[in-house]
């Protein structure tokens, strides 16, 4: 293909030419590809800005979601039909946003993943099994600019035009290994899969580096500078680190400064808002310095685990089990050529181990695994093996005392 021959592409920004375009792809044949952009580290919003769809006998569309606004028409016409992602779980909330929700799925990312591909990004997973090289040059661009440029707009479609063969290269692995019906369950709980709400109150302890400031004020403060970004950088759109970055709140909160003169005279202290914002960071502080409850400086453990290597001390048999198990499980996972964490999740392992069923019986480790939400397969491939496991794991101890006496 020579420059000339290069394809141009057009963004579908009203909503007449979106109902046209609706009827196309309703009247298209098979699967279809879907793809959103966003606009992450530079917008706050996770909100689409590009979608694009592809179908067989219908083209390839790209739509600007802000400008069309609902996708209803869409969506009640293809929403029984097959989608086709790469790493859906990406694009799955951004899309129910404009009112589009599928109700099958075929993720060629995930579907990668179980047939044992050792690399799954969409640009090798596209070379290895098609033998075309795409170019990844624009994926973490601004996606909110308008107008887009013309290189971006040709990205944007190759990655939906491809979606569908690589679909079928997907599928012929997975069939030839025998992973169909795996991989059919890995992507409906892909589609029913609830994300963990994250506490609002405790937001600001993903504060990069906040666990080298010490003290409960220097915390306080850390709190309140962050609360105070993250309302500015959802007021204006704006991706917080574009701000002011993480690590710039976190040397104010180390410093702990005593007026305003002081704020804008840390060195640290740096960010697009900085100083044409000092008076709001400056408010932060002074209500970090006055408050009454400090934070605490561990972090709310809730129902959460304790870390892993404090087990041998808090729970031995629970460190011991985990131990036999993950060892087992190793071993299954190469036998599948599934990634261990794929065969079954990390926390899920912790957290039979931790809490065993009692009695220790191979229906009860497949009762706990079910109910901590391991799929059929995961517990038909691993639930004689955990229980084996824990069996011989429990038996160490006992071997141990008769040794000695």
């Amino acid at each position: 293909m020579t420059a000339d021959d290069k394809p141009t592409y057009r963004v579908i920004d009203n909503r007449e030419e979106y109902l046209s375009a609706v009827e196309k792809i309703a009247a298209g044949e098979g699967p279809i590809a879907v793809d959103a952009e966003r606009a992450s580290g530079y917008r706050y919003s996770q909100r689409a800005y590009l979608i694009q769809v592809f179908r067989r006998g219908a083209g390839t569309f790209l739509f600007d979601p802000p400008a069309v606004g609902s996708f209803a028409e869409l969506n009640e016409a293809i929403k029984s039909t097959e989608w086709v992602f790469h790493a859906a779980s990406q694009d799955l909330d951004c899309l129910r946003e404009v009112g589009l929700d599928p109700e099958l799925i075929f993720d060629t990312e995930l579907g990668a993943r179980l047939a044992g591909l050792p690399r799954v990004g969409l640009g090798t997973v596209v070379e290895s099994l098609l033998g075309v090289h795409l170019a990844k040059e624009h994926s973490a661009a601004d996606w909110s600019t308008r107008p887009l440029p013309d290189s971006w707009l040709v990205y944007a479609a190759l990655d939906v035009e491809l979606l569908i063969d690589l679909r079928d290269a997907v599928a012929a692995l997975l069939e030839e290994q025998g992973k169909s019906e795996i991989a059919r369950q890995e992507f409906a709980d892909v589609l029913t899969r609830i994300a963990r709400p994250s506490s609002r109150g405790e937001g600001w302890r993903r504060l990069s580096g906040v666990h080298s400031v010490k003290g409960g004020r220097n915390l306080a403060v850390a709190k309140e500078l962050w609360e105070a970004r993250d309302a500015f950088a959802r007021e204006t759109d704006i991706a917080p680190g574009r701000l002011v970055p993480d690590s710039s709140l976190v040397a104010v909160a180390k410093a702990l400064p005593a007026n305003k003169r002081e704020l804008a005279a840390i060195k640290e202290f740096t960010g697009r808002a900085s100083r044409s914002e000092l008076g709001r960071w400056w408010d932060a502080v002074e209500v970090g310095l006055a408050a009454t409850e400090l934070p605490s400086l561990r972090t709310p453990g809730g129902d959460t685990l304790p870390p892993v290597k404090a087990w041998s001390d808090r729970n031995p048999d629970a460190d011991r089990r985990l131990k036999a198990a993950k060892a087992a499980m190793t071993e299954l996972a190469e036998e599948l050529t599934i990634p261990l964490e794929n065969v079954l999740t990390p926390v899920v392992l912790r957290e039979i181990s931790w809490d065993a069923p009692d009695p220790l019986t191979e229906e009860g480790v497949a009762a706990s695994l079910a109910q901590l939400g391991a799929r059929p397969w995961q517990i038909e491939a691993s639930a004689h093996i955990i229980h084996q496991a824990f069996v011989e794991a429990m038996q160490e101890p006992e071997q141990a005392d008769e040794t000695a006496s």
